[in-house]
């Protein structure tokens, strides 16, 4: 049975393409004009887990843009990215959710120091929680990628990741910025008593690979070479077309591949950007590998997408599996979400059907476990 006290779910780069298909998307189950396609927690295996109920989520969150979410969710839908007709369908909801949208930051110019900042989002977190949200508010960070942080300071990622934190909220990183892996925050979130997951979800070219990585190793083929092209436009797009972001990017694929087969083998990711794709992509691999007697082989892949109708599935099952574990008194790095995410937080397979099982076993504790009242 689903809980149907109102939940919140704290959205960075909250009027971006992922986050706007987010609420959009919730908006049109709830009102069952659409499927709950792509969702694991609708299917039989989570049932009668205590997860809050889609209609019961209630949405906010932080920006830097100031593009209301209706007309957000007009581009998408322009784009083929929303169904024609969905952004009338749920404009009440849309425009609700845009009147809980913050300012993020920094922005140029702004002279607050990190301290101040934190603060900042904090209480922006804790009032909308405090009236929209009595079972609790998750922050979920989907902005786009941001680069690895060079020296002490914390980026934009670290100081949402610390605000999440003292608003007693907890925490999943979809992108592979860097959020709470940011050294300065390892002694707040251990201290906190919150669970937290990430990191940068697995929608497409890597759901792949840690599917075909464990194929090749359980049948004793030996991998040559493993290269990958990804073509794509959008704010992701323009976002790794910096080559600091794109290498963040780009560690989480290479790891999956390096724990699936056992080594390091030759080859890498590229990534375009693409204006005129929007949020479609297209991503190639090429493996080489080598048979019996050593006789070589070739298998490749296209996988063509919406980054965000991809994506928006999972955050609401982050969401609401983060929010349950919340209330079921869990704490620290949530590894049985790996499955998930290109980079999981903790010590788990890399394998997809073996980070199905550990999600699956989650499902079956959050099934059994008491729901505390939200602090």
């Amino acid at each position: 049975m689903s809980t149907s006290r109102p939940a919140g779910v704290w959205l960075i780069g909250a009027r971006g393409s992922v986050a706007t298909t987010v609420v959009a998307g919730c908006a049109a189950m709830s009102a069952g004009l659409h499927p709950p396609t792509g969702m694991l927690t609708e299917t039989a295996s989570f049932a009668d887990c205590g997860l809050p109920g889609l209609s019961s989520l209630v949405f906010g969150g932080h920006d830097t843009l100031d593009c209301p979410l209706p007309k957000r969710a007009e581009e998408l839908a322009a784009g083929g990215v929303l169904p024609h007709g969905l952004p009338t369908a749920v404009a009440a909801e849309l425009t609700a959710a845009d009147e809980e949208i913050m300012p993020g930051g920094p922005l140029p110019g702004d002279g607050r120091d990190e301290e101040e900042l934190i603060e900042a989002f904090a209480a922006d977190i804790r009032d909308f929680t405090a009236r929209r949200a009595p079972a609790g508010t998750v922050v979920v960070n989907v902005a786009s990628t941001e680069p690895a942080p060079a020296g002490d300071a914390l980026p934009p990622s670290s100081l949402y990741a610390a605000a999440a934190l003292r608003a007693g909220c907890p925490y999943v990183n979809f992108t592979p910025s860097t959020g709470l892996h940011h050294p300065a925050l390892a002694a707040a979130s251990a201290q906190s008593g919150l669970p937290y997951a990430g990191r940068d979800g697995k929608t497409g070219q890597t759901l792949l690979r840690s599917v075909l990585g464990p194929m090749f190793a359980q049948r004793a083929l030996t991998v040559r070479a493993w290269s990958g092209t990804n073509l794509l436009g959008g704010g992701d797009g323009a976002a790794l077309a910096d080559p600091a972001a794109a290498a963040a990017k780009n560690a989480g694929k290479e790891r999956v591949l390096a724990d699936t087969l056992g080594t390091r083998v030759e080859g890498g990711v590229h990534i375009d950007d693409v204006p005129a794709l929007g949020d479609w992509k297209t991503a190639w691999d090429h493996i080489a590998f080598d048979g019996f007697l050593g006789t070589r082989m070739i298998l490749q892949t296209i996988w063509q997408g919406c980054d965000s109708a991809l994506a928006a599935p999972l955050v609401l099952d982050l969401a609401r599996l983060t929010l349950r574990a919340r209330a079921a008194g869990l704490s620290g790095p949530l590894t049985d979400l790996g499955f998930y995410f290109k980079d999981p937080v903790g010590e788990g397979p890399s394998s997809l059907s073996e980070q199905y099982t550990a999600l699956a076993a989650l499902a079956g504790r959050l099934r059994d476990a008491p729901v505390e009242e939200a602090r």
